[in-house]
């Protein structure tokens, strides 16, 4: 019994050995327990076989019902490979070979059930395919995937292939035309679902205009509940009812662009709900708010004025008065001049009479006159109507202060004060102390560097203009390094070095205040001691 014994376990060693020396290398850890038993995973009596065992171990019936139904990636592989794992997951390669040769940046979707198009193309795989899951699992249903995003809140079932597409949620494919009775034209095509179908409600949707526009009704229900008598669904201010046509009243200029309520105010349609609406067709009945006149030029509106416009009217002051308008005096309403009462047949005024005007310049203009009189009453000895400072006959080149530059472009108020023009100062600090930057640190004399053309236009040669030449350190040196303090009139500036580098002088004076006799404008350090 002992030699039998002794013979068993020798010949289990024996086949032990000898299918670790076929074995063609270690295989994966997740095999590794059964690497000594080689019938696992091989049957030597049916290689075809070979690929069902693989399926049946790790419970892959799902690609063992692709691979019988030609359907997924594993069916739609070719017979040769689908049937033989091995061709794709190789073994024994080693404890920590990569057997699963997936890439999911290069792998054709298209091999699969689930072709990706639109937005899916663009979408990374974690967002469909879960961690810890098989790839195989993943929804196909729009709805699995897209739940949260869901606006109608399931209400409209879980087809949403029905109305979307995989390129956008926004656009429908939903036929409204053809799969309801209310075809969408003009803006009802640009309009959201829920702006008719409140709260995902789809059936019983009011169909005539006054159902969903109520509340925009600015008629507030005077002219009834049919919008489409004047309205078209293209957009609610282009209105098809033809008033030249249907009423006696044709309009014309700014009454062609007005609104109806301009004229059929709300107070107007409540009182006449159940009768036509029949309004006076007289300018002074609409427009007696907007009467500038006050009533004063009666209520014959269009002898002067017509529906184009209330600035244009058609009364001509050249021909029928003595007093021409040019000018500024063209564009004045009316009752700027005359405050008077024109409508000389008003029955209920017999005290109106002529505004009969003074046509002197000084009658209208006494409060404009800024020379407070000084310079007389003939205002157009130097002024005319096309404007106060326009074309001013006085000559200022003749007087000691040419008008050159930016002065020739300055109100005569700017420079003269007062109405006594001989008291304005000439000199510019005089009038620019507020525009002097330099906080007169570089003097008053501002013509020296700036002339009237602009304040940026400046020329000033210091090496040329001074006794001081701006070399070596001092050209990097700002204006107000050196010239620190306030001066009027003509600038005057120390040469000697330590007016400005006292606080520098390591010597403490004892060489004199010549300091370039050692030291350069290029740097202190650099001394040359002349011995």
């Amino acid at each position: 019994m002992l030699a039998i014994s002794v013979m068993l376990i020798t010949s289990a060693s024996n086949a032990e050995s000898l299918e670790s020396l076929l074995m063609p290398g270690p295989v994966i850890k997740a095999h590794q327990e059964y690497e000594k038993d080689c019938d696992q995973c091989h049957d030597t009596s049916d290689k075809a076989m070979q690929g069902q065992l693989c399926m049946k171990c790790h419970d892959h019936k799902n690609i063992l019902d692709d691979v019988r139904n030609k359907e997924g990636f594993h069916g739609r592989l070719p017979e040769t490979v689908r049937t033989n794992c091995k061709h794709c997951h190789t073994e024994h390669e080693g404890r920590d070979a990569i057997v699963i040769l997936l890439n999911p940046s290069t792998f054709d979707h298209s091999k699969t059930d689930f072709l990706l198009k639109g937005m899916h193309i663009k979408t990374s795989c974690t967002a469909c395919h879960e961690k810890d899951k098989k790839y195989s699992e993943a929804p196909q249903d729009c709805y699995s995937c897209h739940k949260e995003s869901d606006a109608h809140d399931g209400k409209n079932g879980k087809k949403c292939g029905d109305c979307h597409s995989a390129s956008s949620w926004k656009l429908s494919e939903f036929d409204h035309d053809k799969k309801t009775d209310f075809p969408l034209k003009g803006a009802h095509k640009e309009t959201n679902c829920t702006s008719c179908h409140i709260n995902q409600k789809y059936k019983d949707t009011p169909s005539k205009c006054i159902g969903c526009h109520k509340i925009q009704d600015i008629h507030r229900g005077g002219y009834g509940e049919k919008c489409d008598t004047c309205h078209t669904p293209e957009r609610w201010d282009e209105m098809s009812f033809d008033h030249n046509k249907n009423t006696d009243f044709s309009l014309y200029g700014k009454h062609k662009e007005a609104s109806c309520n301009s004229c059929h105010t709300p107070d107007k349609l409540k009182k006449n709900k159940n009768k036509k609406v029949k309004l006076p067709t007289d300018c002074y009945s609409c427009h007696r708010f907007d009467d500038s006149h006050k009533g004063k030029n009666g209520k014959e509106c269009k002898d002067c004025h017509n529906s184009k416009s209330w600035q244009k009217h058609k009364f001509d002051h050249d021909k029928k008065t003595d007093f021409p308008l040019r000018g500024k005096h063209k564009n004045l309403s009316c009752t700027y001049c005359h405050k008077g009462d024109l409508d000389l047949e008003k029955k209920d005024n017999l005290k109106a009479k002529k505004d009969k005007l003074k046509t002197a310049c000084i009658e209208c203009h006494k409060k404009d006159d800024v020379h407070q009189g000084k310079q007389g009453k003939q205002c157009n000895d130097c002024h005319n109507e096309k404007g106060w400072r326009d074309n001013v006959f006085f000559d200022h080149d003749l007087s000691s202060f040419p008008l050159i530059g930016m002065h020739a472009a300055v109100q005569c108020e700017e420079c003269h004060l007062t109405s006594i023009y001989s008291s304005a100062n000439s000199e510019c600090n005089a009038c620019h102390t507020g525009d002097d930057v330099h906080k007169t640190r570089l003097g008053t004399d501002c013509e020296t560097c700036h002339n009237p053309n602009s304040w940026e236009n400046w020329l000033f040669d210091h090496d040329k203009a001074t006794r001081f030449k701006i070399d070596g350190a001092h050209e990097e040196v700002g204006c107000y390094d050196c010239h620190r303090t306030k001066s009027k009139g003509k600038l005057k500036a120390s040469r000697d070095c330590i007016f400005c580098h006292r606080s520098q002088d390591i010597h403490n004076r004892q060489f004199g205040r010549q300091c370039g006799q050692c030291h350069s404008t290029k740097s202190f350090k650099n001394a040359k001691i002349n011995r």
